[in-house]
């Protein structure tokens, strides 16, 4: 079972996240690998939207390969290179992750695995056991 909060004595979440997601019971437990913008035939987009976008893609195929779904989220990590304007960026998370709320953590990072990469996700996600 997972139990969303956002206590009242810390303040509210600056974005569409949650401040915490307890995890109790019989879960299981996925943790993925950090995915980038790159589509299945190999490219990757210049754009950092376009390969937030793509690696958004890529994580929720990563969670369906495991009988997940989004709100199976619990925690979702943003490595970006470059800048994504906020609002931009939160309505195509919203939008992939269905309104779904995920602890989040944003870092702007000096460069990833290779310099065409400008965005990398780290996941984890968590589904009662059946």
């Amino acid at each position: 079972m997972k139990i969303f909060r956002n206590p009242a004595d810390v303040h509210q979440p600056l974005a569409a996240y949650t401040h915490q997601i307890e995890i109790s019971g019989p879960e299981r437990m996925l943790i993925l690998s950090g995915q980038v913008g790159k589509s299945l035939d190999g490219q990757v987009p210049e754009s950092p939207v376009e390969q937030l976008s793509l690696a958004l893609d890529n994580l929720i195929a990563n969670l369906k390969a495991a009988n997940m779904k989004t709100t199976d989220l619990v925690k979702l990590t943003l490595y970006l290179v470059d800048p994504i304007d906020a609002v931009q960026r939160a309505e195509l998370i919203n939008t992939k992750l269905q309104g779904h709320q995920p602890c989040m953590t944003l870092l702007y990072v000096a460069a990833l695995a290779a310099p065409i990469y400008k965005v990398e996700l780290d996941a984890w996600a968590s589904k009662q056991a059946t």
